[in-house]
């Protein structure tokens, strides 16, 4: 048996820890010439070893998650976790990469990328060392009470990361393994790591303020352990594990999910959002005066904010403009390119879908009187965007013009050249920032949980627990809708449970997209077989003499195969060991 298995591998002490520079309480360092005493012997070191931990807790919602490194070395980036779903097409779109293999139906363990395992596991055991040692580190009762919940919600973190991607996995626990050790290859049920998970979420926040402020703002916090989970007990009360995995076999049943639903875990999802809504310290950013949903882009631009629970901390940075502006704004590596059914997915500024009727959408002017989150998510063919070296705002010329014979695309940003979709991504993203400058920079942090995400939490455990909705989901839903600039705001009344759903499910869709939920939600929601199963179109902008015009495209036929629900551990995982079993299908 191999015991070099990536998720406990022996990775040099020296690779783990930081150096004396702390720019900030993510700042790392490197040195070749210390060992764990010397680390957990001083402060400082020991500070920058848990620092450490948090540098990837972002690793899997990041846009560029899935880059490829060219002949030259270099790394292009094709797309994260949106380019694997039914949101955007990635720009590798002819190399092959894990979110073509989910675009296409062909993911294969042996070639689909390790990072969510490699990255989770390096991270726990990173947490185990950390949590070895703090009893006898350099550090104040206060402070080892406090990093030790830190840790024990950074391992929690990295093992809700694991669940979401594969099911149950192997726990393990404090130990911290070497190779001559026997490592369990065993994996836990999907009920023994949600109640770990629970666990390690209570007893961090135990020890924890409900918010950090000063110099340990963006730490761990209460609120941040209850809402974890909150995330984690609605997946588990969700279709797919909730006695609907795919598994035939009784024992990878029991790994992949819940054997039996039951439907009192929609109660115990409830109750974990509620917990975190009557903490009372974080809310949305509401700003409807400045301009109808104004709050929904400003905590995009934020270092801190009351919505903002648990983020990605980094300092002033354009790395979102320079993965998502178009071409003539200095992007030469981007991301992913926003589908046209996600577009129409957002509806009208009154609340009403663009297929109602009586919502006022004209499909020759598709940009008017949109819900205002659609402009803070997309860029469009004359949407204004801040250029330099002027610095002031120019439109992107996305469309073909028709009075050309040849129909040669306006620009560099036009479709067929700089977009394949017709639409660039315009979410979390500054406007008075441009990639290409280097004077120009947000204070912006990667939300990783928001409030936003707690109240569709709660509305959807709520629905899905009573026969029909009640006020308190749709109390919920409307404060999203309401803080998204919408007038009016509310729902119809006389909503079925069937009805609140497809709402709630929809507002998840539009609220988050590009955060790195669509991808998970509609697989726990049991419906990526009809979302993934569909040709995904973009948008064909053409200028004419009298306006311009809009044309849907074809741009991929995406596939999903039932086996796509959960991820397939890395063949050089289970290669190495038969109690380490595959998921179904693989």
């Amino acid at each position: 048996m191999d015991k070099a298995l990536p998720f406990i591998s022996l990775i040099l002490f020296s690779v783990l820890v930081g150096s004396c520079k702390k720019e900030n309480f993510l700042g790392k360092t490197k040195s070749t010439d210390l060992d764990e005493n010397t680390v957990f012997a001083d402060s400082a070191y020991t500070m920058n070893f848990l620092n450490g931990i948090y540098s990837d807790i972002g690793f899997s919602v990041a846009p560029n998650r899935f880059k490829i490194k060219n002949a030259s070395g270099f790394y292009l980036n094709g797309g994260g976790l949106d380019a694997a779903s039914d949101e955007a097409e990635g720009a590798l779109s002819g190399a092959v990469n894990t979110y073509i293999q989910f675009a296409t139906g062909t993911v294969n363990p042996a070639i689909i990328t390790d990072d969510a395992w490699r990255i989770s596991y390096t991270n726990i055991r990173r947490a185990n060392i950390f949590l070895k040692h703090r009893p006898h580190a350099d550090l104040s009762d206060k402070l080892k009470t406090r990093t030790k919940a830190e840790a024990r919600f950074l391992r929690a973190w990295y093992y809700f990361i694991l669940l979401e991607h594969y099911g149950g996995v192997p726990l393990m626990g404090d130990s911290v393994y070497n190779a001559a050790d026997d490592i369990p290859q065993v994996r836990n049920t999907f009920a023994e790591c949600v109640n770990y998970i629970v666990s390690e979420c209570d007893i961090a926040a135990a020890d924890l303020d409900s918010v950090q402020v000063a110099e340990n703002y963006g730490r761990v916090n209460k609120t941040a352990c209850k809402s974890l989970k909150s995330r984690l007990l609605l997946y588990a009360a969700s279709p797919l594990f909730n006695g609907g995995q795919i598994a035939e076999s009784p024992e990878l049943r029991a790994i992949t999910g819940y054997p039996s639903a039951d439907a009192n875990r929609w109660k115990l999802a409830e109750d974990a959002a509620l917990e975190v809504m009557k903490m009372g310290y974080y809310g949305l950013l509401v700003d409807n005066t400045t301009e109808p949903g104004y709050g929904f882009y400003q905590v995009f631009t934020l270092r801190k904010s009351p919505e903002l629970i648990f983020a990605r901390m980094q300092g002033p940075n354009r790395e979102l403009e320079g993965l998502w502006q178009p071409p003539t704004r200095g992007v030469s590596n981007p991301a992913a390119y926003p589908y046209q059914d996600l577009a129409e997915a957002f509806g009208m500024a009154n609340g009403r879908s663009i297929t109602d009727p009586t919502s006022g959408y004209d499909a020759s002017h598709p940009y008017n009187n949109r819900d205002p989150r659609f402009n803070n998510t997309f860029i469009h063919d004359q949407t204004l965007v801040i250029r330099r070296p002027e610095l002031t705002k120019f439109p992107v010329n996305i469309h073909i013009d028709a009075t050309d014979p040849s129909r040669v695309s306006s620009g560099q940003d036009a479709i067929y050249k700089g977009t394949p979709t017709g639409l660039y991504t315009n979410k979390m993203l500054n406007r008075d920032v441009v990639s290409d400058w280097f004077n120009t920079n947000t204070n912006r942090c990667f939300p990783l949980i928001r409030y936003a995400e707690i109240l569709l939490n709660f509305a959807e455990a709520r629905n899905e627990r009573l026969a029909a909705p009640d006020a308190e989901v749709y109390s919920a839903v409307e404060e999203i809708r309401k803080r998204a600039g919408l007038n009016p705001y509310t729902l119809p009344t006389g909503l079925s449970k069937a009805g609140m759903r497809t709402v709630i499910q929809n507002e998840r869709r539009l609220e988050l997209a590009f955060e790195g939920h669509r991808f998970f939600d509609v697989r726990r929601w049991k419906i990526a077989e009809t979302t993934e199963n569909q040709q995904m179109h973009g948008t064909e902008p053409t200028k004419t003499a009298t306006g311009t015009t809009y044309r849907t495209i074809n741009v991929r036929k995406h596939t999903f195969d039932k086996r796509m629900y959960l991820w397939p551990i890395p063949l050089s995982e289970v290669s190495k060991s038969t109690q380490l079993l595959q998921n179904p299908g693989y």
